[in-house]
């Protein structure tokens, strides 16, 4: 079997690769990583794996690379919420052209048909909505980014009726603790808010206390998309993107986590700073969905915010925090 990753120099790219080579996948023989920059390989791979540059937006690259038939393709490669609003042009180029040159290069080759795992978002949903969504709701995308990948949403959906490859999306919920540096998505602050505090630096919150979301660890992402690797996807049915179970929580939810887990010295370090055009955004996010379809397939969630830190703490800290 041979696995090709897009966006593999990202945050869940690299930690998908890392999973994948640690713990292989029962007949996994060669693993592809690209992204726009080199993304490294992952120590101790004792599955052949090659690492290259992609840029996803350009079609001809995009199809050489798919000429080599992977069997499956995690198709990860994105500009994130906040660049994707502010740079309307790049998104559509990353987000929408991109995935569209990868779905038409995997259509036009003859007797080839791979399963394809797209990282969707819950941004697909837009206000209003109900207090808890269903799985079946429609589309009500409110940034450019949720357009996006609500397009791709359809794609992956129609090619796989069309028979031209066995697709799943996968709706993740806001990734949380994200490791590294800020990056530009207008959901950073759910991280930064742990993140920083955690290893005693100043963070800026830009909303309210009371403001809820909807989340999910890095671990438990990872668990998404090697769940829908393994799973036949024929039991998802015809409706083939899938919002993942997560966590229900409010800002006030994750400072009190931080609280038990590195103490009132830790809340102390994040800096109250309204920015009213990421108050704006989040106010048209979903807060609560029922995943029951997901669930009932296998996909399984974090049990607390308690239990993201603890994980971030472990994979990230080394277990020690401040």
């Amino acid at each position: 079997m041979h696995i090709l990753v897009t966006g593999a120099a990202g945050m869940i790219g690299v930690k998908l690769a890392r999973s994948l080579v640690s713990d292989p996948p029962p007949g996994l023989t060669r693993l592809t990583l690209v992204d726009v920059v080199e993304p490294k390989v992952p120590a101790g791979a004792s599955v052949a794996t090659v690492s290259t540059t992609l840029d996803i937006a350009d079609p001809a690259a995009v199809a050489a690379r798919i000429a080599k038939r992977p069997d499956v393709i995690f198709h990860l490669a994105a500009v994130v919420s906040g660049e994707a609003e502010a740079d309307l042009e790049k998104g559509y180029a990353v987000n929408f052209d991109g995935t569209r040159a990868l779905l038409d290069a995997i259509r036009t080759l003859p007797d080839y048909c791979p399963k394809v795992i797209f990282a969707s978002s819950i941004a697909v949903f837009g206000a209003p909505f109900p207090d808890t969504i269903p799985d079946d709701f429609h589309l009500t995308p409110l940034t450019s980014y949720g357009a996006q990948k609500a397009m791709g949403e359809l794609m992956l959906a129609d090619y796989t009726r069309k028979g031209f490859l066995d697709g799943v999306g996968i709706r993740l919920p806001t990734i949380c603790v994200r490791p590294g540096k800020p990056n530009k998505a207008a959901s950073g602050f759910f991280s930064n808010i742990l993140r920083e505090p955690l290893a005693g630096q100043e963070a800026v919150l830009p909303v309210e206390e009371d403001v809820r979301h909807w989340f999910a660890s890095p671990r438990a992402a990872v668990g998404f998309f090697r769940h829908a690797l393994a799973m036949d996807l024929s039991a998802i049915g015809p409706r083939r993107n899938l919002t993942m179970p997560g966590l229900s929580a409010t800002v006030g939810e994750e400072i009190e986590a931080l609280r038990r887990a590195a103490g009132d010295d830790a809340v102390a370090l994040i800096r109250r700073e309204p920015d009213e055009t990421i108050r704006r955004i989040v106010a048209g996010w979903p807060t609560q969905f029922d995943a029951s379809r997901a669930a009932g397939l296998g996909f399984r969630a974090d049990a607390s915010f308690d239990a993201i830190v603890a994980a971030h703490v472990e994979d990230e800290l080394g277990g020690r925090v401040g």
